[in-house]
């Protein structure tokens, strides 16, 4: 079935061809966009003045010497209707034209009998011939994985999968916005790196040919800010891919997009505030605060003290954090799940570190940034040993990072925000694939 549709469909392209159209032309000739067409209706249609508009044949209704089209473009959709008398070519259109393919029309704007804003057409062009046919319209893509897969066919055929890519871009645009009022500087660091550093995960490994050595896609670009903070940067953020070699879940992609920013001469409890002040839009209602311990405590039913440290962390991701629906800070904590993170003053044990959990998921992670080199050189052998025992997770040392550090690195805060997971809050999508354009998936 479908190999015959293609068939007839490259027939029509032929046939364009002998009639001597291009049906894949450099230009279109577009006067106006279909939603200021709309928008500015009324006082066109009574103008009489010829638009161009330009976009994808959605629906096609052919009624012998008289044919409506559904066209759309990036902003909306109008209906273009085709009268025999008015187009030169309606015997070509009429023979040759399928849903999914490209118009260029010009006319004028007017009502129909009932009611319906369109264009008279005067001139029509194929300007792109699509050979293959849209998935039907009223079930969709059936298959969940086949609409991340054809991403593109998703987009068509659901408005509301392009609405959250275009709030995707309007959430990083006002964040974006917002440091640089706050008089922070966007900066770019290193996506190969020599050595995986500035978070707990597995990285992926690829290979540098010319150089003959192996290099590591950044998991964090948390070590090459510090370095500009070391060089005098002092209000600082990127916001960019990193790339971690884990599982893929609803708040999981092995690659997603993190803003990380530095703010030299403050600390994580003026980084708390700032944040609020800075998400607090997007994440309405009133955030709690809880500690670690008391969170272990609350949700898990155990004492932090019985847990093995090889366990903390998972119990607090497999029992705590599911629990966590409202905005909640959780805080101080314990120094062996943060290796980056400076040691509370009354208790060495606990980090002034910070995470806000929504809806079960972590969303940012904030720190006061350890900036003593021989603890943190004691903290990266630390980390370094697990490695070298087998857990693929375990940070590395990093002798040139801790080299830089020792030039002195101001007292920091540091703040890392998954984008992914706030535009899925905010979008109210299930799924953090949902937003991610091209979502990770298994090659067929």
């Amino acid at each position: 079935m479908l190999e015959d549709i293609i068939k007839d469909r490259r027939k029509k392209l032929n046939n364009l061809l002998n009639e001597g159209v291009n049906p894949y032309p450099s230009k279109a000739r577009r006067t106006i966009v279909i939603s200021d067409a709309l928008k500015d209706f009324n006082k066109l249609a009574r103008s009489k003045k010829q638009v161009f508009i330009v976009g994808r044949v959605m629906a096609l209704r052919d009624q012998g010497n008289l044919i409506f089209i559904d066209i759309k473009d990036g902003s909306g959709k109008i209906q273009v209707v085709l009268k025999k008398d008015n187009v030169l070519n309606f015997k070509i259109l009429k023979n040759n034209l399928d849903i999914g393919d490209f118009l260029e029309v010009g006319g004028n704007l007017f009502k129909t009998k009932k009611g319906e804003r369109s264009i008279e057409s005067k001139a029509v062009q194929i300007i792109t011939k699509n050979l293959r046919p849209l998935p039907d319209q009223w079930y969709g893509l059936k298959d969940v994985e086949e609409r991340f897969r054809k991403r593109y066919l998703d987009i068509i055929l659901n408005p509301e999968i392009k609405e959250k890519i275009i709030k995707r871009s309007e959430i990083i645009k006002i964040i974006r916005e917002k440091l640089y009022q706050e008089g922070f500087l966007e900066v770019e660091t290193p996506i190969l790196q020599p050595i995986a550093g500035g978070a707990k995960a597995r990285p992926f490994i690829t290979h540098h040919n010319v150089l003959n050595v192996d290099f590591y896609l950044r998991i964090a670009p948390e070590l090459y800010l510090k370095r500009l903070l070391v060089a005098g940067f002092e209000k600082i953020f990127e916001i960019g891919r990193v790339f971690r070699n884990e599982g893929i879940d609803r708040d999981h992609n092995p690659e997603f997009t993190m803003m990380e920013l530095y703010w030299a001469y403050q600390d994580w409890i003026g980084l708390m505030k700032f944040t609020e002040k800075l998400l607090k839009k997007f994440i309405p209602g009133r955030w709690n605060k809880i500690t670690f311990t008391e969170a272990i405590k609350k949700y898990a039913k155990k004492d932090i003290k019985s847990i093995k440290i090889k366990d903390i962390d998972e119990v607090f991701k497999k029992e705590v954090r599911p629990n966590i629906i409202k905005p909640t800070f959780i805080t101080y904590y314990p120094k062996s799940i943060s290796p980056l993170s400076k040691s509370c003053l009354d208790n060495p044990e606990l980090t002034e570190r910070f995470q806000l959990i929504v809806d079960g998921m972590e969303v940012i992670n904030g720190w006061s940034e350890l900036n003593n080199p021989i603890e943190q050189r004691k903290r990266m052998e630390e980390q370094e040993k697990l490695y070298r025992a087998g857990d693929a997770e375990a940070s590395r040392l990093d002798k040139d990072f801790l080299e830089a550090l020792e030039y002195g690195m101001p007292p920091t805060a540091g703040l890392g925000i998954g984008i992914d997971r706030l535009v899925a809050l905010v979008t109210k999508s299930h799924n953090i694939k949902e937003i991610i354009t091209f979502p990770t998936l298994r090659p067929k």
